[in-house]
């Protein structure tokens, strides 16, 4: 159940991935990235939220963002910056360029426009090809996702996520092939690359999920929970149906002010509320990538009232169903747009 309920969310919140270049470095080394925010819009056109990671192919590296303690990788390792912070990648910690360093300014696949980058002693920094023979080679590259109306998954992770190598370090075996045919410029290399990172994200999440502690709150606590878990499941399943408390008690095997109180203690709000905002983010989706009237679109996430749902829609998103719906659909044309044009 806990895997539906996230693979709900991550469909649901339009998880991509794209965009990537390569980075390989010798001796004392340090590259900063900027803020997500401030690249998001070359990276990600019409994206709400970018998220950058980076994995290392051969070598190590080091990770670090303002305020917290540096976090060494290891080849096959991957580091995460959910809330799309500023931060740097090093050989070693406490590296960081100085604004006199040299910056390569590139243009994405996906934009023309330069974007800077600021780095030391880096021996290649390329959109286009491959790490070569460098001690320390990393694959670099950004996920982009929906964070409104309701996204209940990045607000709970980690500023950085570590992921160490798994066992079999399979998706790093598979990252080096569709590296292989990127560098061979073989049809279909760009779309591996896309795929494979977002398994990479998925799995990441997974992982951090499996490592919470017992006492950790938190929607993600709240999937890993027998009981609310179980009632996520179930709101997520059927987010049309006319629920009460007695029916997801049912589902969820706990009395009805056992479930209200565990579920609000772990998720942070009550269960009624948590389906509203639900609703109205799978409510955002269908006004975007459907042609339904909002009349049916209400219908389709419980609402028999069209009214009732406009304005609880509006009570989330500050706007009326008809004005998102005008408004994503312009974000989506300027992403569609950046991903047929860009610069190699």
């Amino acid at each position: 159940m806990t895997g539906d309920t996230l693979s709900d969310v991550l469909r649901t919140v339009r998880l991509r991935g794209a965009v990537f270049y390569f980075v390989s470095g010798s001796e004392a080394w340090a590259a900063h990235a900027p803020p997500a925010r401030d690249i998001a819009e070359a990276v990600f056109p019409g994206a709400e939220h970018v998220m950058e990671y980076h994995v290392v192919t051969k070598g190590s590296a080091w990770a670090a963002i303002d305020g917290q303690a540096p976090v060494r990788l290891d080849e096959g390792d991957i580091v995460v910056f959910p809330h799309g912070d500023e931060h740097v990648m090093t050989s070693a910690p406490g590296l960081r360029p100085e604004p006199s360093d040299a910056g390569w300014y590139f243009a994405t696949r996906r934009d023309p426009k330069p974007m800077p980058v600021t780095y030391h002693g880096v021996d290649s920094f390329s959109v286009e090809e491959p790490p070569g023979d460098a001690p320390n080679n990393l694959v670099c590259g950004f996920f982009g996702c929906d964070v409104r109306p309701f996204n209940p998954l990045i607000a709970n992770l980690p500023h950085l996520l570590h992921v160490p190598a798994g066992g079999d370090s399979l998706e790093t075996a598979m990252l080096r092939q569709a590296m292989q045919a990127w560098r061979e410029r073989r049809p279909g290399s760009e779309a591996m690359l896309e795929r494979i990172s977002e398994m990479m994200f998925v799995n990441a999440v997974r992982r951090y999920l499996e490592s919470l502690p017992e006492e950790s709150l938190g929607w993600l606590a709240g999937l890993r929970d027998r009981h609310v878990g179980r009632a996520l499941s179930a709101l997520h399943a059927e987010p049309a149906r006319d629920w009460s408390m007695e029916l997801l008690a049912r589902e969820a095997a706990l009395s009805r002010s056992a479930l209200h109180d565990r579920f609000a203690q772990l998720v942070g709000q009550p269960p009624m509320q948590y389906l509203t905002q639900w609703r109205m983010q799978v409510a955002a989706r269908l006004l975007r990538d459907c042609q339904s009237t909002v009349a049916a679109v209400a219908l389709e996430v419980g609402y028999e009232s069209e009214a009732a749902f406009a304005r609880a829609f509006k009570r989330q998103t500050g706007k009326p169903p008809a004005a998102w719906r005008r408004e994503s659909r312009a974000a989506a044309d300027r992403n569609a747009r950046g991903a047929d044009g860009g610069a190699g």
